[in-house]
């Protein structure tokens, strides 16, 4: 009986131990699109929030600054990686001078300006671009009803298959009437 418990005991201590394997902390990455921005005279502040940010540790909480970016990555926060990456600011920022706060459910980003007191008013050059895009331009030259065509074509290729439909038939329903020579609306 001895006998067997000391084999027993010898076979248990000759087996290797299965490799313990550390359990994954972070499950998958999240992409940060939701956000505000606000700004000083020196400080461009952007506001993530994030539920329970202040509760991982400072060092769980990423940002790497360049003059025209910066990306903020949290890690392990509710099992999950938190990041968003801002490239093309509209103007240079201070890496240096910028900054994070961690607050209460809340990342508080601060780009220091390189030139203060000056205004941003988009947050990307991206995002100015797109604005004006969308501006229609006021030319006091050109013939106002070339401006409303204008507007028309804009409508026209913007809009879904019904709206280019109620276009098409309202341009051959005023046709037909300019070739009878009725031109009341």
């Amino acid at each position: 009986m001895q006998q067997k418990s000391q084999r027993k005991a010898e076979l248990l201590e000759n087996e290797k131990p299965a490799a313990v394997v550390a359990p994954i902390t972070t499950g998958y990455t999240v992409k940060i699109s939701n956000y505000g921005w606000d700004q000083s005279d020196k400080f461009v502040k952007i506001y993530i929030t994030l539920t329970g940010v202040h509760q991982v540790p400072a060092e769980n909480v990423q940002v790497h600054f360049t003059e025209r970016s910066f990306d903020l990555l949290v890690k392990n926060l509710n099992g999950k990686s938190y990041s968003m990456i801002v490239n093309n600011l509209l103007k240079p920022i201070s890496v240096e001078g910028s900054s994070k706060k961690i607050k209460t459910d809340t990342v508080l980003i601060l780009c220091r300006k390189k030139a203060e007191n000056t205004r941003w008013d988009y947050l990307t050059q991206v995002e100015k671009e797109c604005k004006e895009k969308e501006k229609p331009s006021y030319d006091t030259e050109t013939d106002p009803s070339e401006g409303l065509m204008n507007v028309l074509k804009k409508i026209y290729e913007d809009g879904d298959d019904d709206m280019k439909r109620t276009i098409n038939k309202a341009w051959v329903e005023s046709r037909e009437k300019q070739a009878k020579g009725d031109t009341e609306f």
